[in-house]
């Protein structure tokens, strides 16, 4: 059980640096592959998606760290 959740956290960190890596800080999306972003608005579609991903990967990362911390 205990291999189990580890495998699950592995995964979860991975996935949590990859949502991260792909927002560029203080800027929009579509600078980080170009294009201007001297504007500030809303997160919209893909922004919106990465945002609301990044939170729950690390509710569930640290739910899981802290079933993991009480079965041990």
């Amino acid at each position: 059980m205990q291999s189990f959740l580890f495998v699950i956290q592995i995964v979860l960190s991975i996935l949590l640096v990859g949502t991260i890596l792909l927002q560029a800080t203080g800027t929009g999306l579509g600078s980080a592959w170009g294009g201007g972003g001297e504007t500030y608005r809303s997160k919209r579609g893909v922004e919106r998606i990465l945002l609301y991903s990044t939170i729950a990967l690390v509710v569930l990362f640290l739910a899981f760290a802290i079933v993991n911390l009480l079965i041990s």
